[in-house]
């Protein structure tokens, strides 16, 4: 029992799916987002950062064209140390929200990414009210080259919570979002985060009840960060906002863990904070400890996924 794993781990996932290794490209595919442009609201959410949580992506190509910007992300990768530690990859459209534009303009986007073979998988991050029968329809006709995935976020199924971050967008809307997934068969990764304001224990065990109810395919769970240059930071420096404690982090993740559906691949357990922006938690920048505690608590009480999963 010593080196089982506890929870389904997209690394193992991807490795028995595509038969090795499989590493993500992200992409910066020039896109904004509803609640920045003022269709729905202004300043994003309110840990999200100016890059629209794509602070990773390193992309200062001068180009007049984003479909040529996006062709010398994938090619500079290839031609990058990093290709060399994997034969296959994914292309991940990863900032902002990655659905929101005309369907000409999303196809000439897609299609720039997937300019080399070794590209098995497309994945795109977006927001559950920038997902339409036209958007599905154009996903899943990607799915005769490439496997595909869409990433949702929803952060919490707490209505006030919502309001607070300023996520945009209602439960109602998430629902209908994956319905339509569903319907074109594309794997739907969930987003949800801990550690939000004045969220505790509680919430997280509403969000999971919430989450159980749908048929998703992945979920990242992602620790909630500040900053520097967010309306969270402003939050925090002000001390109207308090971040969660390491410890509460691994005994939320226990209980997402033990609690969601056991055929569910965990895509995250935590959010990677660039740590030349990071304010708060101190204990987010060092990854092994959140990996080592979780591991080891859930080793320690015999703990695995799924195990308490009530639908």
């Amino acid at each position: 029992m010593e080196n089982i794993d506890r929870y389904n781990k997209l690394n193992k996932y991807l490795k028995n799916k595509f038969g090795e290794k499989t590493l993500k490209i992200c992409i910066d595919g020039g896109f904004t987002c509803p609640n920045r442009d003022g269709k729905i609201a202004t300043g994003g959410c309110i840990f999200c950062s100016e890059k629209g949580s794509g602070e990773h992506i390193k992309n200062n190509l001068d180009c007049n064209s984003i479909s040529k910007n996006i062709k010398l992300q994938i090619k500079n990768y290839f031609n990058s140390y990093k290709a060399q530690r994997a034969n296959k990859f994914i292309a991940y459209f990863q900032n902002f929200t990655n659905t929101y534009d005309t369907i000409e303009n999303l196809k000439i986007k897609y299609d720039s990414a997937l300019i080399d073979e070794r590209i098995v998988l497309l994945a795109i991050a977006t927001r559950p009210d920038c997902i339409n029968e036209e958007v599905c329809k154009l996903i899943n006709s990607y799915k005769n080259r490439v496997d595909v995935w869409v990433e949702l976020g929803f952060q919490t199924a707490n209505d006030n919570t919502a309001k607070i971050i300023n996520r945009g967008y209602s439960n109602y809307q998430f629902t209908e979002a994956v319905k339509l997934l569903n319907k074109y068969h594309i794997d739907v990764i969930t987003h949800i985060m801990i550690g939000l304001p004045n969220e505790n224990l509680e919430d997280i065990k509403n969000t999971i009840c919430f989450i159980n109810n749908h048929n998703i395919q992945g979920l990242k769970i992602h620790s909630t960060y500040v900053i520097e240059n967010t309306k969270l930071a402003d939050m925090y420096k002000k001390g109207l906002y308090i971040p969660i404690s390491l410890n509460n982090y691994i005994e939320s993740l226990t209980y997402i863990l033990t609690h969601i559906n056991p055929n569910i691949i965990i895509h995250k357990i935590s959010g990677d904070a660039p740590k030349d922006l990071l304010i708060a938690p101190n204990w987010n920048s060092h990854k092994k400890w959140i990996i080592n505690g979780l591991d080891k608590y859930l080793k320690d009480n015999n703990l695995y996924q799924g195990m308490f999963y009530e639908k």
